[in-house]
């Protein structure tokens, strides 16, 4: 098979890999679609030592069940693969499994690859009606969708009343505008420094998009803050625009730097939340949420083929894309 793989710093290379060779309980996907996430970014900069060289990245993916119980099927993939024994696992925390991987870390292959494995488990069908373009945007709207619930449980305000920020359009922000506002908020603020990308933020849905290089609004503050981003500067920028006995959830993994106002967030008793992944159940209700609508018409990407790929990680990183999510074709 053909696969874009990571060969070192900065570097992708499109070439010949062995295909995947089944155990009991896997499917062979024919991957069709293919995102590009920022935890790959983090890996091509050689940035996460959970990616090391060489390694097929890859892991929102959608394709054809060619081989295995599932042959036949269009699917889009869950990519955490966990132990299901497990107490966290039993009691539907399966992202908290102290066994759990993920394709596209080591030792398991992601998908920027013309094929793929992966157990029954992991997959989603999808029907036919549905693009595998906007399946494959299961995994990070799961993250979105699974961060929000969090948050919510934490909110003392109904979501008609909450005033949300979002930190980040990138595509994990505006999955979670999308999934705020599927959930009935209404007040939905993103705070998005490359302005090449607003048009598309505000094209999505009825949201505040402002750059933070512009500063952030006057006297405005938030009941409850989304870091899509995850710097030291995104963390200070939430500390400081949550409101006293607001929400802060985690989402971005960008660096583990302080920026934190811990003080602040105690004498205010604000809550931190650190988010990570989704559960099953998550997954399952974000991909029927897409069947639906729930979350728009998911026009906000744009396709390239899995050849191209380097030069879309290239693209990416010089901020030249302005849609949020760039989709690889095998």
């Amino acid at each position: 098979m053909k696969a874009l793989v990571y060969t070192d710093v900065e570097e992708m290379t499109f070439q010949n890999e062995s295909d995947p060779v089944l155990e009991e309980g896997e499917n062979l996907i024919r991957v069709v679609s293919v995102g590009i996430c920022g935890s790959d970014m983090h890996g091509f900069l050689g940035h996460d030592e959970r990616r090391p060289a060489p390694l097929i990245l890859g892991h929102e993916a959608a394709g054809d069940v060619i081989e295995g119980p599932m042959k036949g099927k269009r699917v889009t993939v869950n990519p955490l693969v966990t132990c299901d024994k497990c107490e966290a696992c039993v009691t539907g925390r399966e992202h908290l499994c102290a066994e759990r991987s993920l394709i596209s870390m080591k030792p398991r292959q992601g998908a920027f690859s013309e094929l793929l494995k992966m157990p029954s488990s992991n997959l989603v069908e999808v029907p036919d009606h549905v693009d595998f373009d906007h399946a494959a945007l299961t995994e990070p709207l799961a993250v979105c969708w699974h961060a929000v619930k969090l948050g919510e449980a934490a909110l003392f305000f109904a979501p008609a009343d909450a005033k949300c920020l979002i930190i980040g359009g990138g595509a994990i922000g505006l999955g979670t505008a999308l999934a705020l506002r599927a959930r009935g908020y209404t007040n939905i603020s993103i705070s998005e420094p490359n302005e090449k990308r607003h048009n598309m933020l505000r094209s999505a849905g009825d949201f505040n998009v402002y750059s933070p290089l512009q500063g952030h609004p006057d006297g405005v503050m938030f009941d409850i803050v989304f870091d899509a981003v995850g710097f030291a500067g995104t963390r200070a920028d939430a500390s400081a625009l949550v409101k006293p006995g607001g929400v802060i959830v985690h989402i971005g993994l960008g660096d583990s730097e302080p920026g934190l106002d811990v003080r602040r967030i105690t004498l205010q008793e604000i809550q931190f939340i650190g988010t990570y992944c989704y559960t099953k159940v998550d997954f399952a209700e974000t991909a029927q949420g897409i069947y639906d609508g729930i979350f728009g018409d998911l026009t906000w990407h744009q396709t390239r083929p899995l050849a191209e790929g380097h030069q879309a990680f290239v693209d990416i990183l010089a901020g030249s894309v302005a849609e949020p999510k760039v989709i690889l074709k095998p």
